[in-house]
């Protein structure tokens, strides 16, 4: 597995602990990273740790986003998975050097391995549809992309 995917993969599930449980960050994703048999400098440990602190940092702005682009479905109503997926991949947008193709693309597998059977296209549509919109980039722009550690 890619060292970024993996990260996202481990990234994610930390997230959705986060999430579901309200536990605090750092002690979820140093427990995952563990897990997965990560040192603190592999390049897996230290992106998941990127994907991880900008999603927490962001969050408000994050999901104003999602709520713009799926408005249908209030944020706090939308799958945990889903929700974190698109976190994740709204994040890195902008955040990361990451080409929307492959960040799109990703998040659009990750939603088929965690998420349900109509995770794929939903996630495809809110991210296509956000980063389509001169708005929704605008917003992107203000999302920070601070590194700090967790």
């Amino acid at each position: 597995m890619k060292p970024r995917h993996h990260g996202r993969r481990v990234a994610l599930q930390a997230l959705f602990e986060i999430d579901l449980a309200g536990h605090k960050p750092g002690p979820v994703l140093e427990e995952r990273l563990t897990s997965e048999g990560l040192a603190d400098q592999d390049e897996t440990a230290i992106f998941a740790r990127q994907l991880v602190v900008g999603v927490v940092g962001n969050k408000p702005r994050l999901d104003a986003i999602i709520a713009r682009f799926a408005p249908e479905w209030p944020v706090d109503q939308i799958a945990i998975i889903d929700r974190n997926i698109l976190r994740m991949a709204l994040w890195e947008l902008l955040a990361d050097e990451t080409p929307t193709r492959v960040v799109i693309n990703e998040a659009v597998e990750l939603a088929k391995v965690f998420g349900s059977d109509a995770s794929p296209r939903f996630i495809n549509g809110v991210l296509g549809a956000a980063t389509r919109d001169a708005n929704a980039r605008s917003q992107l722009a203000k999302v920070s992309s601070d590194k700090a550690s967790v």
